[in-house]
């Protein structure tokens, strides 16, 4: 009987102990912020950027990850689903009265770390629709009427894992904020996103004084995209990076990322907390080369993103990896760390880079990556190979070691290169999944060669 409960006592302790070795996350996501503005990406940078420069000193940055998507919208949908928002036929960005884009039987980061003992918070722009809770007009364009403080929706952060959600439903609505379901106040636009910042840090605060139970905090910044705001402090001092105050409405971005990472130093969460950061989508209307394009393209400006991560005692500080890897692989990594598998009908384009945050992946981690324009354009990407397959059915291909700036287009000399990564693309499309796994059914179907999109 006593070896009995010796052995139960230790099954409790060790289970306890796995559980206080979950670490802490924190995803931070900067709106519309192209791979060369921080100067830790491109050194001639004129932005100032000490918090994301900061990171890449006591972190790792990555040199070849991507949104999702060249959007804001379904890069969204696919951090937080680990799924390519083109599953569901979703290329362009939602209005206020959108209604959700997920619903509440899909797992998502949010749910899956809830059910395995996380605190969850979403704190920013959702952008991911919700439904009001208001009569159904006729004849008036919904889009041009406004919320009103009292206003109930449904269907947001909280349905869909976020235990606690202060923020705005997308950044032309930022005059709005909401606390879980409800419209609470109204405010100037530039008064929102100190808000902001100010209950994410107090949300760290809480968290501090229970170590033992990890959290998962989501914060989804306005800045750089518009409406460009800076609060007063920042006016005239974010340096000769943009016209007029841009320059100071990414150091106010930046400053933010500061004071959270200041929060978790000064609660002694640091120590136990990865931190990720990246940005949905590239600069709108700014072309950083050797890039090409920007916001909206299928070409590497419109989706190519700083990416930094921090985990003190496990990323090395001032490393650098090359590996190609996507917001939508969040999901499976952090499934990789808490070590609980996700089911074959979530996560199905997510795959675990935490050897690549380690230093230990060797050699490519995922056959390849798929991202898409709001134009219904793909990419596919398998090491230096890059083809582009667009709406109009046109093709282009890249070999991205030789040509970073996608200015010579080697399909006719590659044919065979193209055929095969066309092939593999629709293998996914097909599958429902870029991932080893059960098939899963199509919500919505695309056939390249045809280019035809059908909802199921």
């Amino acid at each position: 009987m006593r070896i009995l409960i010796t052995i139960l006592v230790c099954g409790l302790i060790l289970c306890s102990s796995k559980a206080l070795e979950k670490p802490n996350i924190l995803f931070v996501l900067f709106d519309d912020m192209g791979y060369g503005e921080p100067t830790s990406y491109r050194s001639t940078s004129l932005f100032k950027t000490p918090n994301i420069d900061r990171l890449a000193r006591e972190g790792m940055h990555f040199t070849d990850a991507h949104a999702s998507a060249a959007s804001c919208t379904p890069t969204r949908y696919g951090f937080l689903t680990g799924r390519y928002p083109h599953r569901i036929g979703q290329f362009g960005v939602l209005s206020t009265f959108s209604p959700p884009l997920i619903p509440d039987t899909r797992l998502t980061i949010a749910s899956y770390l809830k059910k395995n003992g996380y605190t969850t918070a979403c704190i920013g722009k959702w952008h991911l629709g919700m439904n009001w809770d208001r009569p159904k007009t006729k004849g008036k364009n919904k889009t041009k009427e406004k919320l009103k403080i009292g206003e109930k929706m449904t269907g947001g952060p909280n349905a869909i894992g976020f235990e606690y959600f202060y923020g705005f439903t997308h950044a032309r609505n930022i005059q709005t904020v909401i606390e879980q379901d409800t419209i609470v106040r109204e405010v100037k636009p530039v008064e929102n996103q100190p808000l902001m910042i100010a209950r994410a840090v107090d949300f760290l605060k809480e968290q501090s004084s229970n170590k033992e139970k990890p959290f998962f905090l989501y914060f989804p910044m306005c800045p750089p995209h518009k409406p460009v705001v800076p609060a007063a402090e920042y006016v005239g001092k974010g340096g000769g990076g943009g016209k007029g105050s841009y320059g100071d409405w990414v150091y106010q971005g930046d400053s933010m990322l500061g004071q959270l990472l200041d929060t978790l130093e000064s609660t002694g969460l640091a120590n136990n907390t990865l931190v990720l950061v990246s940005a949905d989508n590239g600069a709108a209307g700014r072309d950083y080369p050797p890039l090409r394009d920007n916001k909206g393209s299928i070409y590497e400006g419109g989706h190519r993103e700083p990416f930094l991560a921090k985990w003190p005692g496990r990323i090395k500080p001032g490393s650098t990896s090359d590996q190609i890897i996507s917001i939508t692989d969040i999901f499976a990594t952090c499934s990789e760390i808490i070590g609980v598998p996700l089911p074959d009908n979530a996560g199905e384009d997510s795959v675990s880079f935490l050897d690549c945050l380690f230093g230990k992946q060797v050699g490519p981690f995922r056959e390849a990556s798929v991202q898409q324009s709001g134009k219904k354009a793909f990419a596919i990407r398998k090491g230096k190979w890059k083809l582009i397959v667009h709406g109009d059915n046109k093709r282009e291909l890249f070999d991205l070691n030789l040509d970073l700036g996608e200015t010579n287009n080697i399909i006719r000399t590659h044919p065979q290169v193209a055929a095969e990564l066309a092939s593999l693309l629709q293998s996914y499309l097909d599958r429902g999944r870029s991932t080893p796994g059960k098939v899963q059914p199509l919500e919505y179907k695309i056939s390249l060669d045809e280019i035809r999109f059908k909802k199921k």
